[in-house]
């Protein structure tokens, strides 16, 4: 079987390469704008759907994997950020709290199909408005949806996690790993 990554994301690919399954890059065209609920594990479950029924199954030996995250403070959905004040806002709202990061996978071959959600539970430290302001000026918020990346620099805002640390990096592997056992594709 051969797995179909129905995504661009950098750190989806790399999280795979980690676990040495191997893959193809087939990227969806989708309008994620449809998509308008505004419960944060809904709307990933119903993007990673949205993208991975966008994907087509070329033959009987593909699987198509597809996933969406979110991170959600206090039922408030923060997305990526596109400007430096939307970034501040998210950040400056989850110093001292907890919100949670969720991630919809869905896995699709032609005689099966799969979609779960993961929830993840960070709390960020207490941060100075310096420290916020020195973050939202680097380049590091604008392509992580909360404005964040907890495998790179927003890492030092991160006090605990309760759950799947990779969930939060945009895709729990090892969940992943143990679904696409079901769908006959292993780690080499």
């Amino acid at each position: 079987m051969n797995l179909i990554l129905a995504s661009s994301s950098p750190r989806r690919q790399e999280l795979l390469q980690q676990v040495h399954i191997p893959f193809t890059i087939r990227k969806p065209d989708v309008d994620e704008t449809q998509i308008t609920v505004t419960d944060p594990a809904e709307k990933v479950k119903q993007l990673a759907m949205l993208k991975g029924s966008h994907v087509p199954i070329q033959n009987k030996d593909e699987v198509i994997l597809s996933a969406d995250t979110v991170v959600s403070f206090q039922q408030n959905i923060f997305e990526k950020p596109v400007a430096k004040q939307a970034a501040y806002k998210m950040i400056e709202a989850m110093s001292g709290n907890k919100h949670e990061v969720y991630t919809g996978v869905m896995l699709r071959s032609s005689d099966k199909e799969m979609v779960f959600v993961e929830r993840t539970i960070v709390e960020f430290w207490p941060l100075t408005e310096e420290e916020i302001i020195s973050y939202v000026e680097s380049d590091e918020p604008y392509d992580k949806a909360g404005g964040y990346g907890i495998q790179s620099v927003g890492a030092i805002f991160v006090k605990g996690i309760t759950g799947d640390y990779y969930n939060v990096v945009g895709l729990p592997i090892s969940r992943v790993v143990r679904e696409l056992s079901e769908f006959k594709i292993f780690p080499k």
